[in-house]
């Protein structure tokens, strides 16, 4: 008697594999003829990278978006924008409940793994949460928007591009239309306070993941209830908002790219600067325009990101609180990392550390490869873009669309491992071993 082969995955596996197929799926639409304007060919290479990009949430394009894609190639971005942005899982999970009544142990588990971990209950009432709050938002964003790109834009095209935008914003995307009128980024807007804290509100709220909205909600707003997650996710998002924003004050302050502007606006530009690095994608000055200081900086709010379970991405803001956390324990020599008056687990440093590192290591390699593909590139340009595709930031210091296709594969395989999460991608490819019953004898090493 034969028997059955029933291929088993993981959780991780699944989480993977479930973004790849939106890949390939967004690259093959992407790629029929009348997915471009007038006709336009589209290399498979850069359909494959647009629906990446837009997958991943990053906003990196080798293609500008408004100029060459038609209202059907536009339409299959947002799609795949709003998936990336909610989360594969998330939709998965939603049909579920709509085929069945409850959603399994394993569904539950990817979900509470994509979404960052937490509650090990109440998915359905998280699941409605992320749909609703979605929707008010960037429902509340495209209508403030609204009032300044119908007038400039008419009522079809002005209300195109404030959903557009509003959703690009929200799920940190960072995709614009803008080159459709002749416009680089939201570079016309720079100076526009509405359309500049519109979409840094977006960008802020996509950011701080589903699972803090969801404790936000049960506290009812009360600061004294917020899980220990939720306040340092606040506190360290708003400290790092503050610090870069000043910084970019400082930096750009003389810069040609801030001439011409009042106290008001430079504090607004810089805003802007501080706040995108967040893994938005969109720019009001160009970074290829800013100092070296400037985009030093932009690379690093690159690489720590929005929160986890959020639409952004970096190493998250709990990574980089939990390893200076350890550090200064360690520095002070404290057995026990304390933050307030809560105890962290030693294990949850070593996982940070794992991510930190190797999210370092990959950057490197990519940068390096980047290099010795392109060997008139500099540098810098090699650097910016390997943080900003491992990141989903989407930034970029204009080189995307002129690089080779290895370098291209280079930073599609970053993207997706970004979103992925290099956690899970390092979970989905390990295979599953059993804890060996005899252990090696323990020794140290030099450190320091």
């Amino acid at each position: 008697m034969k028997k059955k082969f029933k291929l088993k995955l993981s959780v991780w596996q699944f989480l993977a594999l479930g973004y790849l197929a939106v890949i390939i799926l967004g690259s093959l639409l992407l790629v029929l003829p009348f997915a471009a304007k007038d006709g336009q060919p589209t290399r498979y290479i850069d359909a494959l990278f647009t629906a990446t990009s837009a997958t991943c949430v990053t906003g990196l394009a080798t293609l500008d978006t408004g100029a060459h894609w038609s209202l059907f190639g536009q339409i299959v971005i947002l799609l795949l924008i709003q998936t990336g942005g909610l989360g594969f899982m998330t939709f998965v999970s939603t049909v579920f409940l709509m085929i069945k009544k409850n959603v399994g142990q394993y569904q539950r588990k990817a979900f509470i793994v994509a979404g960052g971990g937490g509650k090990n209950s109440g998915i359905k009432t998280l699941i409605k949460r992320i749909f609703i709050g979605t929707a008010i938002f960037e429902f509340a964003g495209a209508f403030i928007l609204c009032f300044r790109f119908v007038p400039d834009f008419g009522w079809g095209n002005g209300i195109y591009f404030s959903i557009w935008h509003s959703v690009s914003a929200f799920c940190n995307a960072g995709f614009d239309l803008m080159g459709a009128v002749g416009g680089s980024s939201l570079s016309a807007y720079v100076t526009d306070p509405l359309v500049v804290l519109t979409l840094c509100t977006l960008i802020f709220v996509g950011g701080l993941g589903f699972l803090v909205w969801e404790d936000i909600i049960d506290t009812r707003c009360n600061p004294a209830k917020f899980q220990l997650n939720t306040k340092v996710v606040l506190f360290v998002s708003a400290i790092i908002i503050l610090l870069s924003t000043s910084l970019f004050l400082a930096f750009e302050w003389n810069n040609p790219v801030y001439e011409g502007f009042n106290f008001g606006e430079k504090l607004l530009a810089s805003i802007f600067n501080a706040t995108t690095p967040r893994t938005a994608g969109f720019y009001t000055t160009n970074p290829a325009d800013l100092s070296e200081s400037g985009q030093i900086l932009t690379v690093l709010l690159m690489f720590i990101g929005g929160n986890s379970g959020s639409t952004a991405g970096g190493i998250k803001v709990g990574t980089l609180a939990v390893i200076l956390t350890g550090m200064f324990a360690v520095f002070r020599g404290k057995r026990d990392i304390n933050v307030g008056n809560k105890r962290i687990d030693h294990s949850l440093v070593s996982q940070a550390l794992a991510i930190f590192a190797a999210c370092l290591m990959l950057i490197m390699v990519a940068a390096l490869a980047i290099c010795a593909i392109e060997p008139e590139l500099p540098a810098m340009s090699a650097l910016f873009e390997s943080v900003s595709a491992l990141t989903t930031a989407g930034l970029s210091l204009n080189v995307t669309g002129n690089l080779s296709i290895a370098s291209k594969i280079i930073l599609i395989l970053l993207m997706y491992a970004g979103r992925v999460g290099i956690l899970t991608l390092a979970l989905a490819l390990g295979a599953k071993r059993s804890a060996a019953d005899i252990r090696k004898p323990m020794d140290t090493l030099m450190i320091g």
